[in-house]
C-alpha cells in the first residue's frame, strides 16, 4: 500500500527561501528599536595576566555614554559555560586568553561607543602564557584554572590488546595531528536585549542554543527563568560556533542597568578572536592486522588543546574516544585521551565533536596497512567494515541501519565513473 505524505517525495519550497532571495530576512544585526543604545566590549590585549587597575572613569564621563560596567556590576553569577561553568562574563580574577572581556559599554551612537572604548585604561601584571600541550603539563607551568591544567582524561579498553598484537602479522604505528580551525560563519555574532511590554528581559540573538542562553542570562542577572526570554533570530551560519554564549549576556547586562534596548554586533575580527574553534589534536596510533588484512588490535593515545575555557571540550574528548576506531571492527582496543587548558583560543563545538580529528588517524592507518600488505584500500575497509551485529569497543551492538558497506561500494563505483 502506497502512503501519501505531505512533504516526503515531493518538491517543496523552502520556508525561508523567498525572504532570503529578496533580502528581507531579519538577522540579529538588523534589529533596531526606539531609544536603542549601541553596546561594545573592552577586551584584553594579553593572553595571561592579572589586572592591577581598570580605569573606566574617562569613558563614563564622555557625553553620550550611558553605561560602563565591569564585573562588580553583575548581580548574579559571573560564570557560564555549556558544560563546565568556567568562563566569566567579565573578568574578575585573571585574564586567560587574548580578547577576554574586561568591561562593557553602552552609548547613543557607534561613534561614541568607539570613542568610549578607546578611553578605557588598563594596567596588567602579565603571567607567562601557556600555548602548547607539552608546556601545560610541565611541573612548573602556570595554572590556567584550579590546581591543574588537565581538563579531561578518558580511557577505553576492550579485549586483550597485548596478546592480540603478538598474533598480528603486520603492525603499523604513526602519529597524526590536526590543527585549530575557525568556523568563519558569514554572519558575525550579534544580538539585542530589551524589556518587553510585560517587563520581561528579552534577548534576540544569532544563536544555536536559545534555551541554554536563557538559563545563562537569568543566572547572570540573578533572575528566575520565567523572567527571561531568548529568541533565536534568523542565524547566518553556526556549525557549532554559535552554541556558546557570545553577546547575549553582555547585551542583557547593559539593558539591565540602562533599562533601554542595547544591541551588540561583533566585528569580523572580534568574532574570530573570541568565538570557539575546532580542537587541535595529536594522535599516535598502533594498529595490527593479519596477513589477509583483518584487523586485530589498536592502541591509540590522543592529546588535545581545549584552550582557555572548556566549552564543549568534555563532549569532544568523549566522542573522539568513542569513535577512535572508525567504522571498523577491531576486537582489541586500548585508547587514552588527555585534554588540557592553555591560553589559546577556546576549543568548542565544530561539526563532528572530535570525530573528524580521529578520522584523519583511523583512515590514515587503514591506508598505511593497505600499502604494507599490498591490499586495495577499499578492499581492506570492506573486510573490516561495521555491519548489523557489529560490536563497538564501547560495548554497543549495532542492531540496525548500518549503511557503511553499501555507501562505500557506491562511492567507489561513482569515483570510478568520474576519475
Amino acid at each position: 500500500m502506497t502512503r501519501e505524505y505531505s512533504v516526503i517525495g515531493k518538491s517543496q519550497v523552502k520556508v525561508d527561501a523567498l525572504e532570503k532571495v529578496l533580502g528581507t530576512t531579519k538577522f540579529a544585526a538588523d534589529y533596531s528599536l526606539p531609544g536603542m543604545l549601541y553596546g561594545g566590549v573592552f577586551r584584553s590585549t594579553v593572553p595571561h595576566a592579572t589586572i592591577n587597575n581598570l580605569n573606566l572613569e574617562k569613558a563614563r564621563a564622555l557625553d553620550g555614554v550611558e553605561a560602563v560596567l565591569d564585573y562588580h556590576a553583575i548581580p548574579g553569577k559571573n560564570r557560564f559555560g555549556i558544560i563546565i561553568k568556567d568562563e566569566p562574563c567579565l573578568v574578575d580574577d585573571k585574564i586567560r586568553r587574548y580578547g577576554d572581556a574586561l568591561a562593557v559599554v553602552a552609548a547613543k551612537s557607534p561613534e561614541i561607543l568607539e570613542a568610549a572604548l578607546g578611553l578605557i585604561e588598563v594596567e596588567y601584571s602579565e603571567i607567562e602564557p601557556v600555548f602548547s600541550f607539552e608546556r601545560a603539563l610541565e611541573a612548573d607551568a602556570p595554572i590556567i584554572h584550579g590546581t591543574t591544567n588537565i581538563h579531561q582524561v578518558k580511557h577505553l579498553e576492550c579485549g586483550d590488546v597485548a596478546a592480540a598484537f603478538v598474533e598480528c602479522d603486520v603492525i603499523i604505528e604513526n602519529t597524526y595531528s590536526t590543527h585549530r580551525l575557525s568556523h568563519m560563519f558569514i554572519e558575525p555574532d550579534a544580538g539585542v536585549a530589551y524589556y518587553d511590554d510585560d517587563g520581561l528581559m528579552t534577548v534576540v540573538a544569532s544563536t544555536q542554543n536559545p534555551h541554554y542562553d536563557r538559563n545563562e542570562v537569568a543566572a547572570l542577572l540573578g533572575l528566575p527563568y520565567n523572567q527571561v526570554r531568548v529568541i533565536q533570530a534568523a542565524t547566518g551560519g553556526g556549525f557549532g560556533g554559535k552554541l556558546d554564549i557570545s553577546v547575549q549576556c553582555h547585551c542583557a547586562l547593559l539593558t539591565y542597568y540602562t533599562k533601554k534596548p542595547v544591541r551588540i554586533v561583533r566585528s569580523r575580527s572580534e568574532s574570530t578572536m573570541v568565538s570557539s574553534k575546532r580542537h587541535p589534536m595529536t594522535m599516535t596510533a598502533k594498529t595490527g592486522a593479519t596477513r589477509d588484512g583483518m584487523l586485530l588490535a589498536m592502541e591509540i593515545k590522543m592529546t588535545g588543546d581545549t584552550g582557555a575555557y572548556a566549552s564543549y571540550g568534555p563532549a569532544v574528548i568523549t566522542r573522539a574516544m568513542a569513535h577512535c576506531t572508525g567504522p571498523y571492527n577491531i576486537p582489541n582496543v586500548r585508547a587514552d585521551a588527555t585534554f588540557v587548558y592553555t591560553n589559546n583560543p577556546m576549543g568548542g563545538a565544530f561539526r563532528g565533536f572530535g570525530v573528524p580529528q580521529v578520522a584523519v588517524c583511523h583512515e590514515g592507518q587503514m591506508n598505511a596497512l593497505a600499502r604494507e600488505l599490498g591490499i586495495d584500500p577499499v578492499e581492506i575497509r570492506l573486510k573490516n567494515a561495521h555491519q548489523v551485529g557489529s560490536k563497538l569497543p564501547t560495548g554497543q551492538i549495532l542492531e540496525n541501519s548500518v549503511g557503511f558497506i553499501d555507501t562505500l561500494k557506491k562511492a567507489h563505483a561513482k569515483a570510478g565513473e568520474v576519475f
